[in-house]
């Protein structure tokens, strides 16, 4: 490893980098000013390097993926995010709601993690979403349920007049494993304003999941990108939901998710980020986030081939098969809606990595060396 350092260093031609790499090499942690060189430099070629030699030193060769499934209960929403083409009004046309059997429809003994998420229904009890939870862990017991953001969380107090604790208690009761990274978007209130003024708040967001993992459920964490922030307000989100880790460990993984603009009320307004940006954000994450164990190649958002670079870039997840993505794809994103576990293994092959199922929780199910 110290050589491949040591070519690092003759490759990089921006010197404010070396102390980073240094700093890479000892193991130190980096600091803000740190990230916001990293964010700056025109040098991509050196962080994508010192991202992979950190990634490569955790798990090697490897990337994990998972057959999983994403359902989307219902997109009508009680609130309205100018980011946001996939919640919609009751009144709406376009407005749906699965039933029991068509989410059963929708799963096989195949699937190792159900992801379920959707709007903020203005109608639906809190015991209409444990039921949801039931029917899933009761007719697919070895399948992992990965569900709700931790805005939906915040929704499920004011609709029971309980504490956190209390709603993710009783999820957990009926079947919930673990959170998703959903709803942190920007987490930076000056950002957060524009883009969702109705979400819940940063606070409450890093309180829900510092709380989720104090009572051992594990969760996600995201990161909206590639709108209309600046290159501070994300060092800002990693140095937030760093602090979050310290305090209270229980991330899986980081996804850094591409915003796509085109059927949202924020077109118009996005600036115009090159590739290259795409990449300093995946491998700032692996750098930066020295207590998260996974950052994910998220080819929904990406694209299929450009997840294929990410991965040389720090990232050590390419997530799942997800079958039939509803959120993203309303938003605009040209990626397939869904993939095969053969396409998966195949596109982490071909990056040149070793492909890992794994269930949600990180455990090896099959290595495909």
């Amino acid at each position: 490893m110290e050589r491949i350092l040591a070519d690092v260093e003759k490759l990089c031609f921006d010197k404010e980098l070396f102390p980073i790499m240094e700093k890479v090499e000892k193991g130190e942690r980096l600091t803000f000013d740190d990230g916001m060189t990293i964010m700056g430099t025109e040098d991509l070629n050196t962080v994508g390097m010192l991202a992979d030699y950190v990634k490569r030193q955790r798990v090697g060769d490897k990337v994990y993926f998972v057959v999983n499934r994403h359902v989307n209960p219902s997109n009508i929403c009680a609130i309205s995010c100018r980011f946001c083409a996939f919640g919609v009004t009751k009144k709406s046309p376009n407005a749906y709601e699965l039933s029991h059997e068509q989410i059963l429809s929708m799963l096989s003994d195949d699937i190792r993690e159900v992801h379920i998420v959707g709007g903020l229904h203005p109608d639906w009890k809190f015991e209409h979403y444990l039921d949801i939870i039931k029917l899933v862990k009761t007719n697919f017991p070895q399948t992992h349920i990965k569900a709700f953001t931790a805005v939906e969380i915040d929704w499920f107090t004011e609709l029971t007049g309980k504490d956190i604790e209390w709603v993710l208690q009783t999820l957990r009761e009926n079947g919930l494993d673990a959170l998703t990274g959903g709803g942190a978007e920007i987490l930076h209130p000056g950002i957060r304003k524009k883009i969702c003024a109705p979400k819940t708040v940063a606070t409450r967001w890093e309180e829900i999941h510092t709380i989720a993992h104090s009572i051992g459920i594990p969760t996600n964490a995201t990161i909206l990108y590639g709108h209309i922030e600046e290159l501070f307000h994300v060092v800002d989100h990693l140095d937030r939901l760093r602090n979050v880790e310290d305090e209270s460990p229980g991330f899986l993984a980081f996804i850094p998710i591409l915003f796509q603009p085109e059927n949202t009320g924020m077109k118009k307004e996005v600036k115009f980020f090159a590739g290259s940006y795409d990449l300093k954000v995946h491998a700032l994450a692996r750098l930066y986030l020295d207590n998260f164990p996974h950052i994910k190649s998220y080819w929904i958002t990406l694209g299929e081939k450009m997840a294929q670079i990410a991965l040389h870039y720090g990232c050590s997840d390419a997530d799942g098969t997800i079958m039939r993505e509803k959120i993203i794809h309303d938003a605009g994103a040209q990626s397939e809606l869904g993939h095969t576990r053969d396409f998966m293994i195949n596109m982490i092959k071909n990056a040149g990595f070793i492909p890992v199922e794994r269930d949600a929780l990180y455990n090896e199910v099959q290595v495909y060396n």
